[in-house]
């Protein structure tokens, strides 16, 4: 698997959002019902979505985040020989800090934690911490996090 960072690339080829996330100074991460692992807020792109809104609606969906500021990153990229034929899968990166959030998720979300490191069972651990890093390293880069949780 190879992960690759761009500061653009044709709004076409965007297919997911992905949103890292803090509140609070902490990072948030989701976790699904059917699984015991975390994760960024993030999805895919509907049909006829703006990628921007499918960050917004992403992050709403699966944080509750409803008072938060938000701005893209990056492009980022995804070859892994096992998924989409081995395509280059393009998505956009995002940087979010939560002020609030709703009390209840509506979404196959079971819940979100705060973290002040990153998690130790990630369910895309191939792609998500190299996405982290490349915000931390183009917003926070005086920050380095440590596996803590």
């Amino acid at each position: 698997m190879e992960v690759k960072f761009y500061d653009t690339v044709e709004d076409k080829l965007l297919k997911f959002a992905v949103i890292v996330a803090k509140s609070k100074g902490k990072w948030v991460f989701c976790k699904h019902k059917e699984r015991d692992t975390y994760e960024c807020p993030g999805g895919h792109r509907e049909a006829g979505e703006n990628i921007d809104d499918t960050a917004r609606r992403e992050l709403y969906e699966e944080t509750g985040a409803i008072d938060y500021s938000i701005k893209p990153i990056c492009v980022y990229s995804v070859t892994e020989p096992d998924n989409f034929n081995g395509v280059e899968t393009f998505g956009k990166l995002y940087f979010a800090d939560i002020t609030t959030f709703e009390t209840e998720l509506h979404s196959e979300i079971e819940k979100i934690e705060l973290f002040d490191g990153l998690p130790k069972k990630w369910t895309y651990p191939l792609i998500q911490p190299f996405l982290l890093k490349e915000v931390e390293r183009r917003i926070f880069p005086e920050i380095v996090t440590e596996d803590k949780n």
